[in-house]
């Protein structure tokens, strides 16, 4: 079978390997859609400290169960899955308060294990232990359950951030999870969307799709100002790894303003200037976010089954796996919103 394997910064291969087998507690499944994100370039350019070379990358995964190994119960060869990215221990004192985007112990496809950039994969045991195979609704393509993975992140920083009715929000940063922020804030009742970005050209490909109220570009904070009459937005998700939008999301949020960190920083330079005041006086509130649990990704399928949100029309590129360079190329052009790899038929 074809796989795409990271080998080193700047060396992924599509390579041959044989078809792998699965062990006690584990589920073979033929991949029919594994769809790229921006964390998969940045690990192509400089690897991952928890990736071990070689690795198949990949993690919004979705397929099909081919056979499943011994003290597996409950599926079947053809039942349509898909796959957690983020694995918690479940075991843990985070785990069992229900904190398992927070488990210290987290693993994940694509870093720990073999992902989904293959024809076949093995999940693992663990994947189950936690609940984290999933059953696609009937009605979603394989292509649209890929794209549950980086909803259910989604929807776990809109959870911290209590994204709810006649908020109005602004989520900075236009590109695919952006692009979901929008379109799930719409489905949690928030009164006014506005989507900002600092490349016009991304901005305006995205807002054609999602409809934001107000799509922004130059100088976002006072346009957020005029907008809400001087009060501020009641929530800002920065989704988008800059500095700059997280100090910029501080001076922009309304009294009792909800601030989500959605978009982590560059290891190399995490640091922000803060205006504690502003925290302080306008009774702020900053949450960081931190990927999704098991049970975040079931009910982001359960979200794009109803229609609540929808996603087929994010997915502007599709790519045969002997194209996951070229979806890299396309992810960090920012000419594309969702680019997934689609596994032979």
């Amino acid at each position: 079978m074809k796989v795409a394997r990271f080998h080193a910064p700047g060396d992924v291969r599509l390579e041959e390997a044989p078809e792998p087998s699965p062990g006690p507690g584990e589920v073979k499944i033929r991949v029919r859609n594994c769809s790229t994100c921006g964390t998969d370039v940045k690990i192509f350019r400089y690897g991952h400290h928890h990736i071990r070379p070689p690795r198949v990358m990949g993690h919004e995964i979705a397929g099909e169960i081919v056979s499943v190994g011994d003290d597996v119960h409950g599926w079947t060869s053809g039942d349509r899955v898909q796959v957690i990215a983020a694995i918690p221990c479940g075991q843990c004192s985070e785990c069992r308060r229900g904190r398992m985007t927070v488990c210290p112990n987290q693993e994940s496809m694509g870093y720990h294990y073999d992902g989904g950039f293959a024809e076949f994969m093995i999940v693992p045991a663990k994947v189950l232990a936690v609940g984290g195979l999933n059953r696609i609704p009937s009605g979603v393509s394989f292509a649209e359950a890929s794209v549950a993975e980086p909803l259910a992140c989604v929807l776990n920083g809109q959870e911290l951030a209590r994204v709810g009715d006649g908020d109005d929000v602004v989520v900075m940063g236009a590109g695919p999870i952006g692009c979901l922020h929008v379109r799930l804030a719409r489905s949690r009742g928030a009164g006014r969307v506005f989507l900002a970005d600092v490349n016009p050209d991304r901005l305006h490909m995205a807002a054609d799709l999602v409809k934001p109220d107000a799509a922004l570009d130059g100088d976002i904070e006072q346009a957020v100002l005029a907008l809400t009459e001087g009060r501020g937005a009641d929530v800002i998700i920065t989704a988008a790894a800059a500095g700059a939008a997280q100090e910029s999301a501080v001076r922009m949020a309304a009294r009792q303003g909800r601030i989500s960190f959605f978009g982590g920083l560059p290891k190399d330079d995490p640091i922000i200037a803060l205006d504690s005041n502003l925290v302080h006086y306008r009774e702020l509130t900053i949450v960081g976010a931190n990927g999704s649990s098991p049970a975040h990704n079931a009910r982001a399928l359960d979200l794009i089954a109803s229609g609540a949100v929808p996603v087929a029309d994010l997915i502007t590129h599709r790519l045969p796996l002997d194209g996951v360079l070229d979806a890299f190329d396309l992810v960090a052009s920012g000419t594309a919103i969702k680019v997934t790899i689609e596994g032979p038929s």
